[in-house]
């Protein structure tokens, strides 16, 4: 095995130090006079997935951007997810060049917008995007609602740690999902089952290495790899069930059909079975009743 170099870590770390695959998003947001702006992003990531009363994403770009000043104006964002098409690509390059006014980058851009879901006063949304996220800024967090916009050679300190401006040049939001939009194709390739070709051509990017390209790979078919679930304990299902609430009771039956939830996720899944058991009048789960339960359950995640 050959052994590792060390290898300096400088600015950009994530291009000019590392290999790091990353999304290409366009990034929708209102300009002064109302209209549209796109800007290309590849550092936008989930943020809180879970446990939550909301689901939120994290940009990072520079505080002078024309996507951060507008963020910092008007809070409103659309995150829309683009496919590999050589031409899609290239203009996200082009939208990404940084200097150019709205007016600009958005007069011959090649792709078609339409009205967001939301209102009038939110950002457009790609027509030609397999999925878009309808998100609003979270500016309550750190107090960062005291960022204003207009500092285009940089804002001086205080900066915030996570949320607002955070450094001279930086800024990072954190993105409340307001709303998942995507294509009826997607859409039922996760609410009916996945499958390799359901998947969308979603490229990869690698961003700059010589200061002269970016670098993206075009989509490749997925390999599905089983899970290797550990089946529990029925023993241990039992016992798990027994607390979960007194009012409603497990049989062993049905305890036997849960041993292949992982341990971790166990409490959280008999928790909201007993809570959809008591609004079904339900006050012993055996397996015809566990039927009944995991059919809503399925139905509540289509929705």
């Amino acid at each position: 095995m050959e052994d590792f170099k060390d290898l300096r870590i400088v600015d950009n770390f994530y291009q000019t130090s590392a290999f790091f695959p990353m999304p290409t998003i366009l990034v929708g947001t209102v300009s002064e006079n109302g209209q549209t702006n796109l800007g290309a992003y590849s550092l936008c990531f989930p943020y809180y997935i879970a446990g939550k009363d909301y689901y939120a994403m994290i940009l990072e770009c520079r505080n002078s951007s024309n996507t951060a000043q507008n963020l910092l104006r008007t809070k409103k964002a659309s995150l829309n997810f683009i496919t590999d098409e050589r031409k899609y690509f290239k203009e996200a390059v082009r939208l990404g060049f940084p200097g150019d006014t709205t007016e600009e980058k958005m007069k011959n851009c090649i792709f078609s917008l339409k009205d967001s879901t939301l209102g009038a006063d939110r950002p457009k949304i790609i027509k030609e995007a397999f999925q878009v996220f309808e998100c609003t800024w979270d500016d309550s967090l750190e107090d960062a609602f005291k960022d204003k916009a207009g500092n285009l050679e940089g804002y001086e300190p205080p900066y915030r740690n996570f949320n607002g401006i955070t450094s001279k040049f930086g800024a990072h939001f954190i993105l409340k999902i307001d709303k998942i939009l995507m294509k009826p194709k997607y859409y039922d390739t996760i609410i009916n089952g996945v499958t390799a070709k359901g998947f969308p051509r979603v490229p990869v990017d690698y961003g700059y290495r010589d200061s002269t390209n970016f670098w993206y790979s075009k989509f490749v078919k997925p390999v599905p790899e089983k899970i290797q679930a550990k089946e529990g304990d029925v023993k241990s299902v039992v016992y798990a069930a027994a607390r979960i609430d007194p009012d409603v009771k497990f049989t062993d039956g049905a305890c036997a059909k849960l041993t292949k939830i992982p341990r971790i996720f166990l409490k959280a899944a008999l928790t909201q079975m007993v809570q959809i058991a008591k609004e079904e009048g339900i006050s012993l789960i055996d397996e015809a009743a566990l039927e009944i339960i995991n059919d809503k359950r399925r139905k509540e995640k289509k929705k």
